[in-house]
């Protein structure tokens, strides 16, 4: 039966200081790490143990399943880093804290960049302090402006479609390291979430997500592994 981890990174610094992050590569805290740490203990302790990776190519969720393989003994299991699994961009919103947006543009604008299906935020200026066109990492990719969640789960949907899916068929146990969003497009597939509900689901960091599969990898159980 095929089974699916998702995990979402634990505390990164942005996190804790309230600012959108998007695609910065931002670490995570001591905080997060330990969170990280502790997911891979659980998975352990519970005999959910991975035997393929996927993760973004930012910091804060390879640094994540790092520490959690390490807790499992575990680090030596493939991996593989795909642009597709990073958090969604917040274009023009990136590095700004959140409250003081908030009190700029008040809290029913912002609430539609953050939480509508497919309004994105005002575009980041290109050439600006937080433009990653230049990024070695994103070498040869479009790096978007600024992304809606509707934008985030049309690039997330084909590396599930192209790698993820092909895998759990051939028998591997995989884990997921990745974002808030990027696991909300994941989760929205797999469950047949509407779009108008997507925008509400909270993904907690350092918190397994267990899905058990059936061969043709539909839905036969959701369950945070913390519950079990």
């Amino acid at each position: 039966m095929p089974r699916l981890i998702l995990i979402r990174h634990g505390q990164s610094q942005w996190n804790l200081e309230n600012r959108f992050t998007g695609w910065w590569d931002v670490d995570v805290t001591e905080k997060g790490a330990a969170e990280a740490f502790a997911a891979g203990q659980l998975l352990r302790d519970k005999g959910v143990l991975p035997t393929l990776a996927f993760t973004s190519l930012q910091t804060r969720a390879i640094k994540t399943l790092h520490l959690a393989l390490e807790a499992m003994g575990r680090l030596w299991v493939q991996e593989d880093k795909d642009w597709r699994l990073n958090e969604r961009h917040y274009g023009g919103l990136t590095g700004l804290d959140k409250a003081e947006t908030a009190a700029k543009h008040g809290d029913e604008q912002v609430k539609v960049w953050r939480r509508s299906f497919d309004v994105p935020p005002p575009v980041l200026d290109a050439g600006s302090e937080f433009d990653l066109a230049s990024d070695p990492r994103y070498a040869g990719i479009d790096v978007p402006a600024t992304e809606s969640l509707k934008d985030t789960i049309a690039r997330v949907l084909p590396c599930w479609e192209e790698k993820i899916a092909p895998a759990l068929k051939a028998g591997e146990t995989v884990i997921v390291s990745a974002h808030g969003n990027s696991l909300r497009a994941l989760v929205k597939h797999l469950s047949g979430i509407s779009d108008e509900d997507i925008t509400s689901l909270e993904i907690p960091t350092g918190q397994p997500i267990v899905y058990e599969l059936d061969d043709s990898l539909a839905e036969i159980e959701r369950y945070y592994l913390s519950e079990r």
